[in-house]
């Protein structure tokens, strides 16, 4: 292939497809990983059996099983589904399989190596853009396109263009990815990046957790994939920052003027600077899912609760999103912190974040969550409301009952 600058969702691609690509081409590539949930892998199976009439799939070393989205079942109808799915990894030989408890799919894709730079991965969640955390190709499709995966090894994408995001400075005290995240989809909109790839610039110093945080938030914008360039010793020789690469656009953030964020109901782009929704009562504040459940997000929350209590009549569950998360907090002390602070802690998984087990939400019920989404009906009744906030916001909100900026505490 030509030396040709190009953005990294185009180097991917193009090493993909063994022949350079532009933004506008349709290609067919294989893929290196395939990832289905609990949730959705009923759907994939039909599809490929029922609509394809395919008795096995291609590769069973390229897939990925994780049970994280409704674990432990919350029904006997969700239990018969886990049982279909059970049946199916053991007909089909697939080694890479994650039973309950072990965390969120893109949590445990990143944890255990399953997705490495430059290799191309599928998700039957629109949230495997975390992927893109350590600069792998990492998109969700619908469960006819993986059952189509399944049954041939690859997939066909048209190439996106890519946004820059060129990023400047450090995060002030108490502000974090997640108020970068909120920023970009204030500025930019829900659909503000659709089919595009979103290019991060600027954050060699950013640590992996925030990373996955940053990627996974791309979705929100209607990205078909988020993606921060790997250090020199992790990439392929063929993998980095092109100068005179071409980009749709590029968008310069300073880091030292962000403060913390929210997202106010009922959508992600509704952002506001946190000092200008304080003062509204929660019931509920929810620190975890595949955004915002990992160590440092657990010592963050812990680091403003210790000593103190939540206040009275909040409930405040921490779900880690993974069960090597859970043990490294167990083990460094920030567990007890939260536990003592008076939250409930959850088997790692998605939790609430779904309203379908563990934390719905009731008609006239107000939740800060630190997850990805505030839908209306998102974790449970359409009645409820959902404010999205980073997990300061979130410590500094249970520990006064209301929405609060993190800085005051």
């Amino acid at each position: 292939m030509a030396t040709e600058a190009a953005t990294l969702a185009e180097q991917i691609i193009s090493h993909a497809a063994g022949k350079r690509v532009y933004p506008g081409d349709l290609v067919i590539v294989p893929v290196d990983r395939c990832m289905t949930h609990d949730s959705l892998t009923p759907e994939v199976i039909d599809a490929l059996h029922q609509d394809l009439g395919v008795e096995h799939i291609f590769d069973p070393s390229r897939v990925v099983v994780v049970m994280d989205h409704v674990a432990p079942a919350s029904s006997v109808a969700t239990a018969n589904a886990q049982v279909k799915v059970r049946q199916w990894v053991a007909q089909e030989g697939i080694e890479h399989f994650y039973q309950v408890g072990k965390g969120i799919c893109h949590q445990v894709m990143i944890e255990e190596g399953l997705v490495q730079p430059g290799q191309i991965a599928l998700g039957t969640d629109s949230h495997a853009t975390a992927y893109g955390a350590v600069c792998a190709f990492g998109t969700g499709v619908g469960t006819r396109d993986m059952a189509l995966t399944l049954a041939t090894g690859r997939t066909w994408f048209r190439v996106p263009e890519t946004i820059c995001i060129q990023v400047k400075g450090r995060f002030p005290e108490l502000v974090s990815a997640k108020d970068l995240s909120l920023h970009l989809c204030g500025l930019l909109g829900m659909d503000g990046a659709t089919y595009k790839a979103i290019e991060f610039h600027g954050l060699d110093w950013l640590p992996l957790d925030e990373r996955i945080t940053l990627c996974s938030m791309t979705t929100e914008l209607g990205a078909k994939a988020g993606l921060i360039p790997p250090s020199e010793k992790e990439a392929p020789p063929w993998l980095g920052v092109h100068p005179g690469a071409s980009y749709e656009r590029t968008i310069t953030v300073d880091l030292t003027n962000l403060v913390p964020l929210i997202a106010v109901p009922h959508q992600v782009d509704q952002v506001q600077p946190v000092a200008e929704v304080e003062g509204v009562p929660v019931d509920q504040v929810f620190l975890g899912t595949c955004t915002n459940g990992r160590l440092s997000d657990l010592r963050a929350a812990a680091r403003l609760l210790k000593g103190k209590h939540i206040a009275k009549g909040v409930r405040m569950l921490v779900i880690p999103a993974s069960h090597r998360v859970l043990k490294q907090a167990a083990a460094d002390g920030t567990l007890s912190i939260l536990l003592e602070a008076g939250a409930t802690i959850g088997t790692p998984g998605c939790g609430p974040c779904i309203g379908r087990h563990m934390g719905v939400l009731g008609a006239g019920e107000v939740c800060l969550s630190t997850g990805n989404r505030n839908f209306r009906g998102r974790m449970g009744s359409p009645e409820a409301r959902i404010y999205l906030g980073s997990p300061e916001t979130a410590a500094a909100t249970a520990l006064t009952g209301h929405i609060t900026d993190p800085r005051k505490i």
